[in-house]
């Protein structure tokens, strides 16, 4: 078991991980997957696809007959990752093809790695698919190879990553997303809501519902009804998060932006169809900051909306990721953020240090902040929030919580509670009477301990 370390990236998705062997003989492609969990169901949809044409997917390079690396151009650092592990994969098999957000800017790949064999864009499946073809052509079994019974999956079966979007309509001077994903594209209604009752029914505990901005869904399409279960679903984020609530299963939605109508959404939380869980990208509080990074710059309208929704459901979660050190940021205005972070009091908290981005308009904006700065205002804004996190999670000692099994092994069992998310958020840790619990497993604990980000606790019942 292991504690969850302050300083995690909140855009990086769980490690893929893969149970199945390849039968002798059966073309093999393997995968690397970086980025945030929106480039984790692209991989998944990708991996499908080969898998119902009869290709094996290899969790590693060797062995596999080609390997597809998915990207990820969030930020420089990012993007940096992304040609080490191009660079890795050629060295340890050779023939790799590339896919994801860098794959946007095919000379910046092939500028740095020009033996690479294809490189495509994100969400290109087909183009992913004809590289594949061309490196290394089927060879179906038509008695063996037949489609799963359920997409094939990179997280543990007990979650699931279900994306409703693609694209995004804001135009942050940070950011990059939709020059590479182009505007907000939302899925129907039905679909999403079959997809989800699929994953359901093949054992799925919990939804994370994703997307760029999972508040706009619907926008594009006017909102329009689909039919379903015998009568209609709006495509707006309210109707399509009351319909997943009824499946039986954990809903957490991410990437939320504080639109008016998020309020409606606290009412399904109060009422347990939804986990009181919100993850909304605040990135600052400071307005003269919030209007050179061309976001909403109204902070104190949201803090009373953070009260609003505490009062119709006292036990929300409230996650956000900010930015430090943007282009401009005096010490005011830092200090603006830090004084609205202990009032706000959220509960989980992610923080990047500015970076300039190939193409993102904020590069070109005035008295850029030094990097030794940056440093700083990052430690000074981690140390509030870990001391926020902290007291927040004393006073759940002495509860009584649910919590969902993620891994269990000799030491013990490592859950998250409703107010955790996989990978970004902290865990609960059991670790006496845990050996007849297994992942997935939704069991009640008594909470006897708190740390920084994690809590220990006891089964009960």
């Amino acid at each position: 078991m292991s504690q969850n370390p302050p300083n995690l990236r909140p855009d990086l998705a769980p490690r893929a991980t893969f149970s199945e062997a390849p039968r002798p003989g059966q073309p093999t492609i393997g995968m690397v997957s970086l980025g945030c969990p929106k480039a984790l169901v692209d991989s998944e949809r990708i991996l499908t696809r080969l898998r119902a044409e009869g290709y094996a997917i290899s969790p590693d390079y060797k062995g596999a007959d080609a390997v597809i690396v998915n990207t990820c151009g969030f930020l420089d650092s990012a993007k940096a990752e992304s040609l080490d592990a191009i660079g890795e994969a050629l060295a340890e098999n050779g023939r790799v093809i590339v896919t994801g957000c860098l794959g946007a800017e095919p000379e910046y790949i092939t500028g740095a790695h020009p033996k690479v064999l294809a490189v495509t864009g994100p969400h290109q499946y087909e183009a992913v698919l004809d590289a594949v073809h061309g490196a290394v052509p089927p060879s179906p079994d038509p008695f063996i190879d037949l489609l799963p019974a359920r997409n094939v999956s990179l997280t543990p079966r007990h979650y699931s990553y279900l994306k409703i979007s693609e694209g995004c309509n804001h135009k942050c001077k940070f950011c990059i997303i939709p020059d590479m994903r182009g505007r907000l594209v939302s899925r129907p209604a039905h679909a999403v809501l079959r997809e989800a009752e699929k994953l359901v029914e093949a054992g799925v505990r919990e939804l994370l519902v994703i997307s760029q901005d999972t508040s706009a869904y619907g926008v594009d399409r006017k909102h329009d009804v689909a039919p379903w279960k015998g009568g209609e679903v709006r495509a707006h984020i309210t109707d399509l998060a009351r319909e997943m609530g009824k499946l039986g299963a954990w809903v957490r939605l991410h990437y939320v932006y504080p639109y008016p109508h998020v309020r409606d959404l606290i009412p399904l939380m109060a009422e347990g169809l939804v986990l009181p869980y919100l993850d909304i990208p605040f990135q600052h509080a400071h307005p003269d900051t919030l209007r050179r990074m061309a976001r909403p710059a109204a902070a104190a309208k949201t803090l009373d909306e953070i009260a609003a929704w505490r009062a119709a459901c006292p036990d929300i979660t409230l996650r956000s990721t900010f930015i430090v050190g943007y282009p401009g940021e005096t010490e005011a205005e830092f200090q603006t953020l830090l004084d609205w972070l202990d009032e706000a009091q959220l509960d989980r908290v992610g923080c990047f240090q500015y970076e300039n981005v190939a193409g993102a308009r904020s590069n070109d904006l005035p008295d850029h902040v030094p990097a030794e700065v940056k440093q700083d205002r990052w430690d000074r804004f981690m140390e509030k929030a870990q001391a926020i996190s902290e007291a927040k999670l004393a006073a759940k000692v002495g509860r009584t919580l649910q919590v969902i099994v993620d891994e269990v092994d000799g030491d013990g069992a490592t859950c998250r509670t409703m107010a955790d998310a996989p990978e970004i958020d902290g865990n609960l840790f059991i670790d006496e009477g845990f050996e007849t619990l297994a992942p997935g497993d939704i069991v009640t604990v008594k909470v006897d301990e708190a740390g920084e980000y994690d809590l220990w606790g006891r089964l009960v019942g």
